[in-house]
């Protein structure tokens, strides 16, 4: 799973939120940008960021993929996003001053660059092509966060569980001979979190997508043996690029 960032480029094939931090700069503001920080290793499963921590620096990865999440005061947890090689994580709270908005946990072994907040802004005011560029990250993340919220809005929590897996299988899947395996543990309240279900809930889609043959499911694992069965119950969302199978599919709404 783990990606070098040099195999990002501007013109990358997926949407604009998915080109990380680092692909967006020229070679020399890379360079000089890195260059004022020091190389950090994480094992799998360290955090690396803590939500409601204060914040004194950036973190720019460099190689392995991490998971964002956030917590509610009633336990409640959410995955945001999956930050992978090129990525820049803690930027806002580094910038604004306040604490930490998020956790961020490795799911690989990580190595990241860490750069002192006082010496980020510097270069941010030295450099109005990276700071432009952030705004552009920015922007993007904004813009593809707000699309997915409007898609959601008009979907069943079955169909948003669907979608999800089947952005999981295209951006973090890893083909086998019995199917496409996700390469990022998550734990069912996260997920139960990304489409604003509950967990319970999940379970019992889990139980319908394996009972149909979809899915195998262990812990934190899932491989996706039907993806032809997501599209469905998607109902041909932003699924593009998931080879189907054939073979009869039963559609069913698990009981409430």
């Amino acid at each position: 799973m783990t990606t070098g960032i040099w195999a990002y480029t501007s013109d990358d094939g997926g949407l604009d939120d998915q080109v990380p931090f680092l692909a967006r700069l020229e070679r020399e503001d890379r360079s000089a940008l890195l260059a004022l920080g020091r190389a950090l290793d994480f094992t799998p499963r360290t955090i690396l960021v803590r939500q409601h921590e204060p914040s004194a620096h950036v973190l720019f990865l460099v190689h392995g993929w991490t998971k964002v999440t956030a917590s509610a005061a009633n336990g409640y947890e959410a995955l945001l996003a999956l930050r992978g090689p090129g990525d820049i994580v803690g930027e806002s709270a580094a910038l604004t001053g306040r604490p930490r908005s998020a956790t961020v946990t490795a799911l690989e072994p990580v190595r990241a660059v860490a750069v002192e907040r006082g010496q980020f802004k510097d270069f941010l005011n030295r450099s109005p092509a990276t700071s432009f560029a952030l705004l552009g990250l920015t922007t993007d993340r904004t813009r593809a966060a707000d699309r997915r919220r409007l898609e959601f809005a008009s979907m069943s929590v079955r169909e948003r569980f669907a979608v999800l897996l089947l952005d999981l299988a295209r951006t973090h899947g890893r083909r086998t001979r019995e199917g496409i395996e996700l390469a990022v543990p998550l734990s069912k309240q996260e997920l139960a979190g990304s489409v604003g279900a509950s967990r319970e809930m999940v379970q019992r889609l889990l139980k319908e997508l394996r009972d149909k043959g979809a899915v195998s499911t262990g812990r934190r694992t899932m491989l996706i043996m039907r993806p032809d069965i997501l599209r469905r119950i998607a109902a041909a969302g932003p699924t593009a690029g998931i080879p189907s199978q054939p073979g009869p599919v039963e559609e069913r709404e698990p009981e409430a």
